[in-house]
């Protein structure tokens, strides 16, 4: 029999829409608050003059999580939902001239690797096989399950894991195990890239996160046609089609409790019973404003700790085409250290940042005019702790153009059309992540996994945490996996 249980949801991120679909799929009535006009979050889009943007998230891997919740629906996820594999998942331009293309056949990618480096492919296939062994070991424990119950521990398969702690490589950071992987300095710094999949600095991130390139490598890198908010979209028609509803441009701005129970939630002025709430909200958020009048129930040690890297993005609309350049693409800095210690240590931005352009056009033509590119420039900065953002703008606009005008041979600044700026403060303001953080707490001390926010509250009964900033993590998979482990819970 259905339950006659209510289930509401505060915020239509990704893994709010997951969870929607996960609890009505269980039988609960669900709804879902958004302070938003529009649902999935940071994952959304825009139109400026005939270009469209895709201006959050832009790297879609592990598809198998949202075909998941089409089938758990008793549907056949291709008739709604379609994407296609990447032969080629970024292009890479170094300052000295190398250019590297990461092909998705690992064969491929060590003989490009040994091609335009002279690092050799079998160092390329111990790293990848390194990196699916930290998979294996990890998986279910660390990404598929809560890691604050006993139950998880009492399994089979985490005890197993525990045997193998030793060769998950926590005690040495991603730069210093990927130094030990290679000789070619450009190839270190490829796989140091990877801690910005979650915001973290190679330098101080456990080599525990060197489970990343796997996750790109042997799952694969795909576009969804209809471009990366198609999975917003599509989801959000999911979950209605199960009975849920979405309540657009209705912020929370209180969970309602009777002594430690959650009995509802309060939206201008108006107070919703619920038998269980899940907060899709960034968890410092969900406790310094809806739950500001209880502050004894506040996870201080969690909340106070160190916050990931921002992002600064320029949209701009191109008039012209790059047939050198693909889908993904990076531009690396020529001193990686340096660029971290600026976005670490001194909380500013580096004169020579690396620049990560994102075109979907390359794969969706109708995103922009014809013969012209929508370009979605963006590089990684510090959180937003109350820097002169208008003069680290104007600086970096100008630092990322010369970088790119020097490695495309071209005039950029003469090519753009139209311009859109999304920052530290705007990211906050638009989907409050505290201090701008796109993944919530950091990744930078050996044990951060196990000190991100669980997904179910020890203190409050009936209250539930999913999305980027609780556990296991930020990034589309992650924030997937985290509304699966609610329902778990629940």
């Amino acid at each position: 029999m259905p339950s006659s249980k209510k289930a509401l949801i505060i915020g239509a991120g990704i893994a709010g829409i997951a969870n929607a679909i996960r609890l009505a799929v269980k039988g609960y009535h669900v709804e879902v608050y958004e302070a938003n006009g529009y649902p999935g979050g940071k994952l959304s889009q825009f139109e400026q003059e005939g270009y469209r943007f895709d201006a959050g998230p832009s790297l879609f891997t592990m598809p198998q999580y949202v075909d998941e919740l089409f089938e758990l629906a008793g549907k056949n996820p291709s008739d709604y939902f379609r994407y296609q594999k990447l032969d080629a998942v970024c292009r890479y331009f170094y300052e000295d001239g190398t250019r590297l293309t990461a092909y998705a056949d690992v064969d491929k990618f060590g003989k490009e690797v040994q091609t335009q480096t002279g690092e050799p492919a079998g160092s390329v296939n111990q790293y990848l096989a390194n990196s699916r062994r930290i998979y294996d070991i990890t998986n279910h424990v660390f990404l598929e399950r809560s890691l604050h119950r006993l139950k998880t521990y009492l399994r089979w398969d985490t005890f197993k894991s525990i045997l193998k702690f030793g060769k998950i490589d926590v005690f040495r950071s991603m730069h210093k195990a990927n130094q030990g992987f290679f000789k070619d300095r450009r190839i270190v710094q490829f796989f140091d890239r990877y801690a910005t999949y979650n915001g973290s600095n190679p330098y101080s991130a456990p080599a525990t996160l060197n489970v990343i390139p796997h996750l790109e490598q042997h799952f694969g890198a795909y576009f969804p046609e209809g471009g990366m908010y198609s999975i917003a979209f599509t989801l959000v028609q999911l979950a209605e089609s199960l009975g849920v509803k979405f309540h657009y441009n209705n912020p929370v701005t209180e969970i309602i409790l009777k002594e430690r129970t959650v009995t509802g939630i309060k939206v201008k002025d108006e107070i919703f019973e619920a038998d269980i709430v899940v907060s899709n909200v960034d968890v410092w958020f969900t406790y310094h404003k809806l739950l500001n009048a209880h502050p004894k129930l506040h996870p201080k040690k969690i909340l106070s700790q160190e916050r990931s890297s921002s992002a600064l993005i320029f949209y701009w609309g191109i008039r012209g085409q790059f047939k050198e350049l693909d889908l993904h693409n990076i531009f690396f800095s020529a001193d990686y250290d340096a660029e971290f210690d600026h976005i670490w240590q001194k909380k500013n931005i580096y004169q020579d940042p690396t620049v990560y352009l994102n075109i979907s056009s390359k794969y969706k033509p109708d995103d922009a005019p014809n013969g012209c590119e929508n370009w979605f420039v963006m590089i990684n900065v510090p959180a937003n702790t109350g820097q002169d953002w208008d003069v680290l703008i104007a600086e970096a606009r100008n630092n990322i153009l010369n970088k790119l005008n020097r490695l495309l041979g071209k005039d950029i600044g003469g090519m753009i059309a139209n311009e859109s700026i999304l920052d530290p403060g705007s990211i906050e303001s638009r989907t409050s992540s505290y201090q701008g953080s796109l993944y919530g707490t950091s990744s930078n001390s050996q044990f951060a996994a196990f000190l991100r926010h669980a997904n179910k509250s020890s203190k409050i009964k009936g209250l539930h945490f999913c999305g980027g900033s609780v556990h296991p993590g930020g990034g589309i998979p992650l924030c997937l996996l985290s509304a699966k482990i609610v329902s778990d819970l629940v």
